[in-house]
């Protein structure tokens, strides 16, 4: 299926033509009817005679109601223009035109009606001439009578060709289907429609609508129920789990947790704005009131009234509420912007943002220095590379940086406390996951105990001598440790014990029992030539030492696994490898 909007002049036969081409009757509402033109939107379907099924969003040519014009035309990547023989180029033809060329539409079809009361040719060169320079000029043109039919089998022909030539949507992408009309069917609960731009909705799918969870009850396209549909298409979706009010024209369903809601944002402008103020954003079927501040020649942030489900690289417009015009087509840089709060930040944001036309997944980077996998797919630009820890992504310069400051850092730390643990370097650096503070550590630096050290740093002169003279001590009786006062007296307490215990110069077997490196390995081959199993009082006499001693040094074996605890209170010792 191909989806294609009209647009054109109040009154110009839009609907007559639509109208003419499906059988169908677009204009939903009697007071269309009576009144002869469109308000709302309509929605009409036909399959031309190359088999090819088209579906028409009709949109509203009156300027009271270009609200509703973009709402339909925002989602189309197609649409018929329509211009009367008998009164040409005329106001709102330009005024949808504007919004075509803003909203990125590309591909289209002008159509000149009533060629039965007036020579089309004057009307036929107006659109040519103001099709030039827009996103649709070279456009086909077809002259046509929608009363006589004259015409119509070269319409048919043209929509035809049209169709092909528009590009095939990805069935695969993550949802995002803008929400023109919402009503309610007895018997089966609230529906809602809108034109599917991509990916694939069926029964039972659940999505997301402003943060509701909602599930797919039905589906219907071109009037036909479906298990599943995928786009391009028209599609009423009937929903569980939202009533009618909770829903509303510009809302959009939505992939659930594959969409960033974004309230404020950088654009890049079709044309230059200077000054702040207060603007409406077309996106979509969404029209949202924002705050408008001007960043450079052709960049604003925008701070919308509500959060949208934006992405890098969407197209919009902003219209002037007071003037009610169009003042600029946009599109989307940036959907997590950094503040602006220094003074000159702004200008600051402006350079960085005209570094491409259209950022890609590194200057998002750039912008905010690290960033998940996912949020940069939410964003719209999916990674590349490998991540520098778990599905953290980071800007190779930012990264260098934070290496420098972290390195800087334990460079001014005090001998006594060289190192600092892994989450206090993650707080010092800002980082927003500690994964990312181990991911830093590189030669000359280590990560020991879940604390960040500098490799092979050398012990401070008296800490070495402390060790030494604790190595005397010990000399003839491995295992007896020395107590709290002895520790005090060579000078191995605090920082100091501490920073021997981090080089492995001792080891802590317990409150206040510190033995030399090899302590473990030693009273392992003592015990083992004890008869099994042994007592804790056997393994005392054996190892020279006190209770004090050898209750911790057991239990530090067990946790080793170099003893193990019998029901009796007894240990065996472990085949060693």
């Amino acid at each position: 299926m191909r989806v294609i909007a009209t647009a054109g002049h109040v009154d110009h036969g839009k609907s007559t033509l639509v109208r003419a081409l499906t059988g169908m009757e677009p204009d939903r509402w009697a007071e269309e009817r009576r009144r002869g033109m469109t308000i709302d939107l309509g929605f009409a379907w036909t399959t031309l005679p190359s088999g090819e099924r088209i579906a028409f969003v009709d949109v509203p040519g009156h300027e009271r109601f270009v609200t509703n014009m973009l709402a339909g035309v925002g989602p189309c990547p197609a649409v018929m223009f329509v211009v009367a023989a008998d009164e040409g180029w005329r106001a709102q033809s330009a005024e949808h035109l504007a919004a075509l060329d803003a909203l990125g539409v590309r591909h289209g079809l002008a159509v000149i009606t009533r060629a039965d009361l007036a020579d089309p040719e004057d009307a036929l060169s107006q659109v040519r001439g103001h099709l030039e320079g827009t996103g649709l000029a070279g456009a086909e043109s077809v002259v046509v009578s929608g009363r006589t039919r004259q015409g119509f089998p070269e319409l048919k022909a043209a929509l035809a060709r049209l169709a092909a030539a528009l590009p095939d949507a990805d069935p695969r992408e993550d949802i995002r289907l803008w929400i023109d009309r919402v009503f309610t069917v007895t018997g089966a609960g609230t529906v809602v429609t809108g034109t599917l731009t991509g990916g694939t909705l069926r029964i039972g799918d659940e999505l997301d609508a402003g943060g509701r969870r909602v599930r797919i009850r039905g589906l219907q396209t071109l009037g036909e129920k479906a298990d599943r549909v995928a786009a391009t298409a028209r599609v009423a979706v009937n929903l569980r789990g939202a009533d009618r009010a909770d829903l509303s024209r510009g809302m959009a369903l939505t992939t659930p947790d594959a969409w960033m809601p974004a309230q404020v944002i950088d654009v890049r402008l079709s044309s230059g704005l200077n000054r702040r103020g207060e603007a409406v954003l077309h996106i979509g079927s969404a029209a949202v009131p924002a705050g408008l501040r001007f960043l450079g020649a052709d960049t604003a942030r925008l701070t919308l009234s509500r959060p949208l489900p934006l992405r890098t690289g969407d197209r919009g417009l902003v219209r002037d509420p007071g003037r009610r015009e169009i003042v600029a087509g946009l599109r989307v840089l940036d959907v997590r912007p950094v503040p602006l709060r220094r003074r000159g930040a702004a200008a600051g944001r402006a350079a960085a943002l005209d570094e491409m036309e259209l950022p890609d997944f590194a200057a998002l980077l750039r912008w905010h220095g690290l960033l998940t996998g996912r949020e940069l797919t939410m964003m719209g630009c999916p990674p590349g590379g490998s991540p520098v820890a778990g599905d953290w992504y980071a800007d190779p310069g930012h990264w260098s940086e934070l290496g420098r400051r972290l390195t800087g850092h334990l460079s001014r730390r005090p001998p006594l406390d060289p190192g600092i643990t892994v989450d206090a370097a993650a707080q010092l650096l800002g980082l927003p996951d500690r994964r990312l503070a181990e991911a830093l550590v590189e030669a000359p630096l280590v990560v020991e105990g879940g604390r960040i050290l500098p490799a092979g740093g050398a012990l401070p002169p008296a800490v070495v001598t402390a060790v030494t003279r604790l190595a005397a001590d010990l000399a003839e009786r491995p295992f007896d440790a020395p107590t709290a006062d002895r520790l005090a007296e060579l000078g191995l307490t605090g920082r100091a014990l501490a920073a021997a215990l981090r080089s492995g110069a001792v080891i802590s077997v317990g409150k206040h029992v510190v033995l030399l490196p090899d302590a473990l390995d030693r009273a392992a081959d003592i015990l083992a030539r004890l008869p099994a199993p042994f007592t804790a009082s056997d393994a005392r006499s054996a190892l020279a030492t006190s209770r004090r001693v050898a209750i911790p040094l057991l239990e530090c074996l067990d946790a080793h696994g170099i003893t193990r605890r019998t029901a009796d209170d007894r240990r065996v010792c472990r085949p060693r490898r």
